[in-house]
């Protein structure tokens, strides 16, 4: 069987044609948005020749979205299917021994679909199910040895049982009990009191639970000598009613019979992420020691005693900006790690004592995943302005792009050229902005200008390739993506100045790079439109209670009436930290509350949301539109059936994208 010669037929279905996808011309459009294939979980073989990754793409004829594994060779030559391209696979995982892929896959339908972990021999043959859980598997990881697996199980719903203690058929519905102070969450419903708990299993002997209690465990790694499992939990009083995860150790001896956890941090505030150094003796974590700050808070890398003694050493104390997914060097003096710095998203090394710090990925680039493979091989996932995300792999410095997703599907479009813009915005403190000018860009008009606001809030726009910005500008608007106060990537007292002040710096921000943008005739004051989703949405309702310069605005999954959303969204602990209980903080509540200005409104506003969205509920959306509409401003309310925060049915992303078009094209162009 020739390899090379299978691997040049698949991709030949794998890249689809991109012409099926093609829009009119050269311009870049809505169907090159739902033909973007999209990467992620990168994983390196261990003797470093090949790649593991997911693949997700999008199928409008079945209006589903999948996800399959594919593997590609470091130096970018081959690159063949590990799993069918009609069945949903994740989290890819090399058996250390490197003679077969691990991962979580889902067969069957409805109720019977049940999340197992599959094993695919690299020699070739159908996958192999490894796990047969009842209620199925969240998560896994192999021994360091291979000889058995770590799985992450979630406690299984309890069973009816009759007065003889027999069990009987369920009722198919039944009430919901609640009990717990955190009691929903957008994607998962309703919370119970059943946890996300760690198992060890050999394939063969029923799993053997070693954490226990009424908490979750998260993110296990294991110890370099199999002997031990590092999680995250949260342990202090309610977990519900707190931040401070913790990084904790238990015993891997299957043999223990008890498993009792060592608690490894004692920060006040929440620690995670855990990384093992290759002696054993180090833990590597993310760790936030201000927690009053709530999510404006930095995180840092720091580094603790495996054994718990001595307190962690902060090694990114004096950098500030926000950092993750820590992993240590195989040689155990450096750890990597990804930051938001200044809408980049490098990936960066520091010694294990701190010092200086080495940038890995050069240029104007935003790392998404990366892992660091036995030999020290390093694979990433980045992308830029002008290339969706591909796996990379890092030689002396060089990031080589070892598979070209989307090149034949862009293959001739034109895209949008991309500049940032710095401006003196809130309290005259610099704001950047990365400004999408369309094809053929003329400098001598004034353009529609439409600004896309970020979620978040503590988030930022940052250098990978922007789809909403590049179909804006493809359609003649300059796309202007800000960064305003509230935002990542430009130090902690840029982020933290929006905490109890919703829409003032930020708003602010945005209005004074309207200001520029007209002032030096790059946009046109007369065809301005604003919008977002989720923060971005919010910070747009902002927008439109403040200002009537925008002529049509788009706010997706957004809050109006924030005292509203408490108890009926999941973020009651945040709530209660950043502002206060609302019958007792009545005026930090209502100080920032845009539902207060509604009358104000003079913009044309088109407002959507998904019906199950328990993150930003469709319920303030709704008494946004509803104000709206009786003011008599021109408005729509789009509810998406059956979706979350995020819009995943294909032909819902696709009415999106045209009612976007849409309703800029009608109220900031006029056509």
């Amino acid at each position: 069987m020739n390899i090379k010669n299978i691997a040049v037929v698949i991709l030949n279905v794998m890249f689809l044609s991109a012409t099926a996808f093609a829009d009119e011309g050269n311009k870049f459009g809505i169907d090159h948005i739902l033909g973007i294939q999209t990467p992620s979980a990168v994983t390196v073989s261990p003797d470093g020749e090949w790649v593991a990754y997911v693949v997700s793409r999008n199928d409008e004829e079945e209006d589903k979205g999948y996800s399959q594994i594919w593997m590609t060779s470091v130096d970018g030559k081959t690159t063949i299917p590990m799993t069918a391209s009609y069945l949903n696979a994740g989290s890819p995982q090399w058996n250390p021994d490197g003679s077969s892929l691990g991962f979580i896959g889902t067969r069957g339908k409805g109720d019977d679909a049940k999340s197992q972990v599959w094993l695919l021999d690299r020699r070739g043959g159908e996958a192999q199910q490894y796990t047969h859980v009842e209620q199925g598997v969240s998560g896994f990881l192999w021994s360091p040895d291979g000889s058995k697996m770590l799985l992450s199980i979630k406690d299984p719903e309890p069973k009816e049982l009759d007065e003889n203690g027999e069990e009987v058929d369920a009722p198919k519905e039944k009430p919901f009990v609640i009990d717990r102070l955190q009691f929903k969450r957008d994607y998962v419903g309703y919370l119970d009191r059943r946890r996300t708990h760690l198992y060890l299993h050999n394939g063969d002997e029923d799993p053997i639970q070693i954490t226990a209690g009424d908490y979750d465990n998260s993110d296990p790694k294991w110890s370099p000598d199999g002997s031990k499992i590092a999680f995250v939990s949260k342990r202090e009083g309610d977990p519900d009613g707190n931040s401070n995860s913790d990084i904790w150790v238990v015993t891997a001896d299957p043999d223990a019979g008890e498993y009792t956890p060592t608690q490894i941090t004692k920060n006040k505030g929440s620690d995670s992420s855990p990384a093992w150094s290759p002696d054993g003796k180090w833990i590597a974590h993310i760790t936030i020691t201000e927690p009053e700050k709530l999510w404006y808070a930095t995180s840092m890398l720091a580094v603790i005693a495996s054994d718990g003694s001595g307190k962690a050493n902060i090694l990114t104390k004096d950098y500030d900006y926000m950092v993750y997914r820590p992993s240590f060097s195989k040689d155990g003096q450096s750890i990597y790690f990804l930051p938001d710095e200044g809408g980049n998203g490098p990936l960066m090394s520091i010694g294990v004592n701190g010092g200086d710090m080495t940038t890995h990925t050069n240029g104007e680039i935003t790392v998404r995943d990366y892992d660091v493979g036995q030999d020290g091989t390093i694979a990433t996932i980045q992308s830029s302005h002008h290339i969706p995300h591909d796996v990379h792999v890092l030689n002396d410095g060089m990031a080589n792009r070892i598979t070209t997703l989307n090149d034949e599907l862009l293959d001739g479009i034109e895209l949008a050229n991309v500049e940032r813009l710095k401006v003196p915005g809130w309290n005259d403190e610099p704001v950047e902005s990365f400004v999408y000018y369309p094809p053929n860009y003329d400098s001598s008009k004034a353009y529609p200008t439409i600004f896309v606001l970020h979620g978040g809030p503590v988030s930022q726009h940052d250098t990978a390739f922007d789809t909403w910005g590049q179909l804006y500008a493809a359609n003649g608007y300059i796309a202007v993506l800000p960064n305003p106060h509230g935002s990542t990537g430009y130090g902690s007292d840029f982020t933290y100045s929006l905490n109890r002040q919703w829409g003032v710096p930020d708003f602010a921000d945005v209005d004074k790079i309207a200001d520029y943008l007209v002032a030096n005739g790059i946009s046109d004051d007369d065809r301005l439109g604003v919008g977002g989703w989720s923060y971005g949405g919010i910070l747009t309702n902002y927008v439109i209670t403040q200002s009537g310069r925008f002529k049509g605005a788009v706010t997706g999954a957004s809050e109006v009436n924030h005292r509203a959303n408490y108890g009926h969204d999941h973020y009651q602990l945040q709530w209660e930290i950043e502002f206060g209980l609302p019958w007792e903080n009545i005026d930090a509540w209502e100080a920032i509350n845009p539902f207060n200005n509604i009358g104000k409104i003079t913009t044309p506003t088109l407002v959507m949301g998904g019906q199950l969205d328990w993150n930003v509920p469709i319920q303030n959306s709704e008494q946004l539109y509803q104000g709206l509409k009786r003011l008599g401003i021109d408005t729509q309310l789009i509810v998406y059936p059956n979706e979350h925060h995020g819009i995943r049915r294909p032909s819902f992303q696709r009415d999106r994208l045209e009612r976007f078009l849409g309703w800029y094209d009608k109220y900031v162009i006029g056509q």
